[in-house]
């Protein structure tokens, strides 16, 4: 199949787009990016050199993913999402020069598989992004997210559970959990949410 990208995209010749990869109109795919297949990028949206994206994927519109981030295959990020990479950000050194790229060490942002970053949300690296988890729209999250974990506000605080159709999920008792979509059931082991 083969790979779409909108006439007025920017994309590096550097970059790597795997097949049946989307790029909408007005992105920018720096250099050494990686698109995995069926990905899609929406529009004005920002893809930093050596940012990693895995297959099926979707990126919608104006989301601002910076370098060294890594997503994981199936990840959804909302629109105006920002994954950000620099934890002491300054423009100019304590003497007042320019900072230059070698005067700051990037941090990133890493997804994992199936995971969704909602709307406006903001994930100030260093932070890892559990499997199947669900960031509401608009949250700050500055500390790591478990797997299927459902964070809101700011900052991000746990809230819930949400299994792998996104939805929240039915408590049965304390450690029991219900996907009330798929039927599917979770139970909580050392502070962790696993399927049954």
């Amino acid at each position: 199949m083969a790979i779409r990208i909108a006439q007025n995209a920017s994309v590096s010749d550097a970059a790597k787009l795997s097949e049946n990869a989307s790029i909408w109109d007005f992105a920018q795919v720096r250099e050494n990016a990686t698109i995995g297949k069926n990905t899609i990028i929406g529009s004005y949206a920002y893809i930093d050199a050596n940012v990693q994206i895995g297959n099926n994927c979707k990126v919608q519109n104006r989301a601002l993913i910076y370098d060294p981030a890594i997503i994981h295959d199936g990840v959804f990020i909302g629109p105006g999402a920002i994954l950000t990479n620099d934890k002491n950000p300054r423009s100019i050194s304590s003497s007042g020069e320019v900072k230059s790229a070698n005067d700051w060490d990037k941090v990133g942002v890493e997804v994992f598989q199936g995971a969704a970053i909602g709307s406006g949300a903001i994930c100030v690296a260093p932070v890892k992004i559990g499997k199947w988890a669900l960031v509401g729209a608009g949250a700050v999250v500055t500390k790591d997210v478990k797997d299927y974990a459902l964070v809101v506000g700011n900052p991000a605080r746990q809230v819930g559970w949400v299994g792998k159709s996104g939805i929240q999920l039915e408590t049965v008792d304390g450690q029991h959990f219900k996907c009330p979509i798929s039927g599917i059931e979770y139970q909580v082991s050392n502070g962790n949410l696993v399927e049954d």
